[in-house]
C-alpha cells in the first residue's frame, strides 16, 4: 500500500481531531477497504507464530483521532453514535456471510470470509480477521484486531479479547478448526493453535498459568512470547491452591488456572463437528 509511510507519519504527528481530515480521508478509506476485503490485516503468521502489524494498527488508531462523532440513530427508539470513520461494514448478499436477525453488529475495517455465520446478537469489531466457514454463535465478540481461522466455532457467550494499545501487542489469535466453548473467554495475546478445544467456561489471559497433564509441563506467557495453547490440546477450567499466605493455605483457598487434559482424537473429533445441516 502506498501509504503505508503516509499513516506512519500521521500517526507519529500526533494531529488533533478534525485536522488535516481533508487529507487524510482518501488514504484513510482506501486503508479502511484493504481492511474490509482482508487484504491487509492487524496480526500475520511468520513460521509457527504470528506478529502485530504495527502500521495497520497506527492506521485504525487513527481512525478514532480523526473521526468525529456523529448521530448514527435509526429513529428515537433506535440511537446510536460513534466515530464517522466507523460505521457498520457495508455488506450484501454477494459477501456470502449468513447475518441472522436480531442485533449483531460487524464495524467497518474487519474482514468476514465468505461462509461465516453469525448469529444474534454478536459483535465483531474493526480490525478483526474471521476466516471462511468459521461459527460465530450468540453474544459471542470478536474483539478489535482478533484473528479468528477457519471453521472455527466460538460457542455463545465465547469472548475474544480485542487490543489496540499498546501499539505492538499481538491480539488474540485463533487459528484454524478450533472449538470454542460456551462463557469462555480468550486475553490479552493468546494463541490457540490448530483443532484446540476449548471447553466451556475456561478463561485463557496471560497471567494464567495451563498445566499439561500430558505432557507434564506448565505454559504460561513471557514478556517476550505470548500462552500458546497447543494443537490439538482439549483444554478445560481448573483451579490450583493458593499458597502464597498462611492466610489462604489455612482455609484451603483456590485460584483459577486451566488444564489440557488430553489431545484430540477420533472421538473428540465426532463431538466437536460443526453441524453441517446449520449452514
Amino acid at each position: 500500500m502506498a501509504g503505508i509511510e503516509t499513516i506512519r507519519q500521521a500517526f507519529e504527528a500526533g494531529y488533533d481531531q478534525g485536522k488535516e481530515i481533508d487529507a487524510f480521508g482518501e488514504l484513510f478509506e482506501e486503508f479502511v477497504g484493504l481492511l474490509n476485503s482482508g487484504s491487509v490485516r492487524a496480526a500475520e503468521p511468520v513460521g509457527d507464530s504470528w506478529r502485530a502489524n504495527v502500521w495497520v494498527k497506527k492506521g485504525i488508531l487513527l481512525g478514532f483521532r480523526y473521526g468525529q462523532l456523529v448521530d448514527y440513530s435509526i429513529n428515537e427508539s433506535f440511537g446510536y453514535f460513534d466515530k464517522v470513520t466507523y460505521p457498520l461494514r457495508p455488506m450484501s448478499l454477494a459477501d456470502n456471510v449468513r447475518i441472522v436477525p436480531g442485533g449483531t453488529s460487524v464495524r467497518t475495517g474487519s474482514y468476514v470470509a465468505p461462509g461465516v455465520v453469525i448469529m444474534p446478537p454478536a459483535y465483531i469489531n474493526v480490525g478483526a480477521y474471521v476466516e471462511a466457514d468459521s461459527m460465530i454463535d450468540s453474544h459471542a465478540l470478536v474483539g478489535s484486531c482478533a484473528q479468528i481461522g477457519a471453521r472455527v466455532h466460538l460457542s455463545a457467550a465465547a469472548q475474544v479479547g480485542g487490543v489496540l494499545e499498546p501499539i505492538g501487542a499481538l491480539p488474540v489469535v485463533i487459528e484454524d478448526d478450533v472449538l470454542v466453548g460456551g462463557n469462555s473467554g480468550i486475553y490479552e495475546g493468546t494463541i490457540v493453535k490448530k483443532r484446540a478445544v476449548i471447553g466451556a467456561g475456561t478463561i485463557l489471559t496471560a497471567s494464567i498459568p495451563v498445566y499439561d497433564l500430558v505432557r507434564k509441563e506448565t505454559l504460561r506467557s513471557t514478556p517476550g512470547s505470548p500462552l500458546t495453547i497447543p494443537e490439538n490440546a482439549v483444554v478445560v477450567p481448573g483451579t490450583r491452591p493458593l499458597t502464597s499466605s498462611d492466610f489462604a493455605q489455612e482455609r484451603s483457598l483456590q485460584i483459577s488456572c486451566a488444564l489440557i487434559i488430553k489431545y484430540r482424537d477420533d472421538k473428540t473429533d465426532a463431538s466437536t463437528a460443526l453441524e453441517t445441516a446449520l449452514r
